[in-house]
């Protein structure tokens, strides 16, 4: 097999096995299934071994099509940055750039700091993915995620941007009319706004006790329940009742004096973290580079997502 032809081989053969299937991955290279077929086919003859199980609705890769698999999407990303690199030496770092983020996330703080960013590469294309699920970002051929919560360990490599730390807060005008309240207990008595995650799980709210334990709230009687977390702040401000929220979120609130800080001194602010992720490359392309560089040094200058807990003492009630 020619090496152009073993080429569009090992293409057809990564996207195959990305998509699920031949026609899916014909769509994507613009070619009919039976080529895409032919050409892992191809592959299999010249190397002299299955990678793929096919039934007549799937396929499945081999132990030995899930090795080759890994060493061709290497071989194939050295590819697509060898061209990259010249460009980079050159600053001019050119491509596309998918992104997956949070529609919160993505319009208050990634959204803002694109326009620099392509200021300084003006060759970058970036598309963007609002989605609160977690992706899979080499299933799906996405370069980059962004992402917060409880950060397990993975074979991406993870950024840190910031820690995203929680907090209690209620509009002056509904404490006015409810009344402070000045234990976890108290907080029963109130109207409460919670989030439920797109999973259908509710997000705890924790406190220290006074043995150093971490005691949950009964959010039994909550009154509103909203999958965005920018919707809680938003809610709070209106009125509507007592939330937890991440920091960031509350922050233009907190500043204007539309919300204010609740049992700071016994509220648990969690242990979530806010991340760039991406797969781990041998050679990381320039596009991608310039990308995860620049939105680094932007987000460390985001004031919202840097609040330290001693700040936050001043916009808790009296």
């Amino acid at each position: 097999m020619e090496l152009s032809q073993r080429v569009r081989a090992i293409l057809s053969f990564v996207q195959a096995a990305d998509a699920g299937g031949f026609a899916a991955a014909g769509r994507v290279l613009g070619i009919s299934s039976a080529a895409v077929s032919k050409n892992v086919a191809g592959l299999e003859q010249a190397l002299g071994v299955r990678l793929m199980n096919r039934t007549t609705r799937t396929i499945s890769l081999t132990d030995e099509g899930s090795v080759f698999l890994r060493q061709a999407r290497v071989a194939l990303e050295a590819l697509e940055s060898a061209g990259d690199a010249l460009a980079y030496q050159r600053g001019e770092a050119s491509g596309h750039v998918r992104i997956s983020t949070s529609a919160a996330f993505g319009r208050d703080q990634l959204i803002p700091a694109l326009p620099a960013l392509q200021a300084q590469h003006p060759g970058l294309s970036v598309e963007v993915d609002f989605d609160d699920r977690v992706v899979d970002l080499v299933r799906d051929g996405y370069d980059l995620a962004i992402r917060g919560g409880h950060i397990s360990d993975s074979a991406l490599v993870s950024r840190p941007v910031c820690r995203l730390n929680l907090v209690l807060v209620a509009s002056p005008d509904y404490l006015s009319r409810a009344g402070i309240p000045r234990s976890p207990r108290d907080l029963l008595q109130h109207r409460l706004i919670s989030r439920r995650f797109l999973g259908g799980r509710v997000s705890p709210w924790n406190f220290r006790t006074a043995d150093g334990s971490i005691s949950t709230l009964d959010l039994d009687p909550v009154t509103l329940t909203f999958s965005a977390p920018e919707a809680l702040a938003q809610a709070a401000s209106l009125g509507l009742g007592v939330t937890q929220v991440g920091v960031h979120h509350a922050w233009p609130y907190l500043r204007t004096g539309k919300l204010k800080v609740l049992l700071l001194d016994v509220h648990d602010p969690g242990s979530y973290e806010m991340v760039i992720q991406y797969p781990h490359r041998a050679l990381m392309a320039p596009r991608v580079r310039v990308t995860v560089d620049h939105l680094l040094a932007t987000f460390a200058k985001d004031q919202a997502l840097h609040v330290p807990p001693t700040r936050l003492q001043k916009y808790s009630v009296e």
